[in-house]
């Protein structure tokens, strides 16, 4: 007879002798230097996934990636995930997908690690105050395109399969690791992989583990729900060139003119989303989030001095908190096509393309979300009476990610917080998007969790992006604990 013992009812049993996780931090704090070095050489390769120029330093990146786990004795494979077109037409080879395996004991769990190397562009003069590919540590931070998102994360869990190698000690789990090199532009080739090896090196993996993303205070914290993301062009044209403002203003209707118009249609000053339909899809907040949203670490002064403002859309931390977290959002990126550089022009442009995005939450659907916005934005422009055209595109439709915090995941997740940190974490969800955890999820049905390391100043995709020493040390030994942890959830099989 078949006995299933169900997810609601895992155990989580007593973690490891104190003795030997001593050892295995001991360890971390005596190589602390050497980790320091390895993400210096690792940030110094400017594996820019949006810039074609450095496809070669992406290709480098995996090969080291790789490179790096075959010391330790795992079983890694760089998989072709094919090629991508570029706007010009040009075909172009993506980065090779790393994957790797350390044990296959069937009597043991099963995680599976995510990360990605690649980076967001960095330029000295976008206002970097050290070279962003030379790793620069200030007072404790160390500086470099990178280093937080997600590098040193990516280290950071190679170093707790290490110290268990390095120290003859046998992994309390088998743990296998997929690495990309396209996160930052979409992870093309990324979601074909996972389905073609869906039945193969998915197969025996129980549970998925995220570290790309950050804490939200001082305090560590456990990412259960990550938003998703609608990305949109809205492109009015008019005349069939650019043409003089002084020569033909006033004698016809103007592209910007028309689309500045129905962009103005999209939000209120205040935040309110003034398309049909959209707040009606949002799931509702329900009390016990409520209640726990009092007790999460977050200073609102110091959200104001990080990002540079006197005044924000909400008053207290709740409230800013739930509607960064659990509430849509309209953000208007840039205009393409009308005159930006320094100077003037007077120019009528004959087309222009708004880029705007709405952050999707739990309920919405990208589909549905598409039909929305390109109904109204259409309806209004009609109102406009205008003999321009209006092309609305939808070019990202990612969904958002929601787990279950009671998931024996997060308890093994706050058991490891509280061996490394002697506190309970934060549970918190993030306003960005992380696609690869809907993929992971719709695809493998295995449980996720995010478990993060990088500070909450971190910058992130901005200039001067860090990450602690401090953050990067006991990050490790947060992921030697919590291969520990994990280990002691009872696997779901049969009798």
């Amino acid at each position: 007879m078949n006995l299933w013992v169900l997810p609601s009812i895992l155990l989580i049993i007593p973690t490891i002798h104190t003795f030997q996780y001593s050892k295995l931090a001991q360890y971390v704090d005596s190589h602390q230097e050497q980790y320091v070095e390895t993400l210096r050489d690792w940030v110094a390769i400017e594996s820019d996934s949006s810039n074609a120029l450095k496809r070669s330093d992406l290709h480098q990146m995996m090969e080291i990636v790789a490179q790096k786990l075959r010391i330790l004795g795992g079983s890694v494979q760089l998989v072709d995930i094919g090629q991508q077109e570029l706007p010009d037409g040009q075909m172009l080879v993506l980065p090779k997908v790393v994957t790797a395996q350390f044990g296959n004991d069937p009597n043991k769990n099963t995680v599976c690690i995510y990360g990605h190397v690649d980076v967001q562009p960095a330029k000295l003069e976008d206002g970097w105050k050290t070279p962003p590919y030379n790793l620069t540590d200030i007072d404790g931070n160390l500086h470099g395109r990178g280093a937080s998102d997600n590098k040193a994360p990516v280290l950071a869990w190679i170093h707790a399969v290490e110290a268990y190698h390095a120290l003859r000690m046998e992994l309390p789990v088998n743990v296998k690791f997929i690495i990309e090199g396209m996160e930052e532009t979409g992870s093309n080739g990324l979601d074909s992989l996972v389905v073609a090896q869906r039945d193969t090196f998915f197969s025996d993996v129980d549970y998925i583990i995220i570290s790309d993303c950050g804490w939200l205070s001082r305090r560590p914290a456990l990412t259960y729900g990550t938003r998703g993301n609608c990305y949109f062009f809205a492109e009015v044209e008019g005349p069939k060139q650019d043409l003089h403002s002084g020569v033909y203003g006033g004698t016809l209707m103007e592209p910007m003119t028309d689309l500045i118009g129905i962009l103005d249609t999209l939000i209120t000053s205040s935040g309110k989303i003034l398309i049909p339909g959209i707040m009606e899809a949002v799931a509702p907040l329900s009390d016990e989030e409520w209640k726990m949203y009092q007790d999460i670490q977050f200073d609102m002064d110091n959200y104001k001095t990080k990002i540079g403002v006197n005044h924000l859309m909400y008053n207290n931390k709740v409230d800013l908190l739930v509607h960064n977290w659990l509430y849509p959002t309209v953000s208007i990126h840039g205009i393409e096509g009308a005159f930006s550089d320094p100077g003037t022009k007077t120019v009528i442009p004959a087309k222009v393309t708004a880029k705007f995005s709405i952050r999707q939450v739990p309920n919405m659907d990208p589909a549905v979300v598409k039909k929305q916005v390109t109904d109204y934005l259409h309806a209004v422009f009609a109102k406009r009476k205008s003999p321009n055209k209006l092309k609305v595109t939808m070019v990202i439709g990612a969904k958002p990610w929601l787990a279950d915090t009671k998931h024996p995941l997060y308890e093994a997740g706050k058991a490891a917080v509280r061996r490394v940190f002697d506190m309970d974490p934060d549970l918190i969800r993030e306003g960005g998007t992380i696609p690869i955890a809907r993929t992971f999820q719709d695809i493998t049905g295995k449980g996720i969790i995010m478990i993060p390391i990088g500070g909450f100043d971190d910058g992130m995709h901005s200039q001067n992006e860090k990450i602690s020493r401090y953050n990067y040390i006991e990050g490790t030994k947060l992921f030697i604990a919590y291969l520990n942890e994990v280990a002691q959830i009872n696997k779901t099989r049969s009798i």
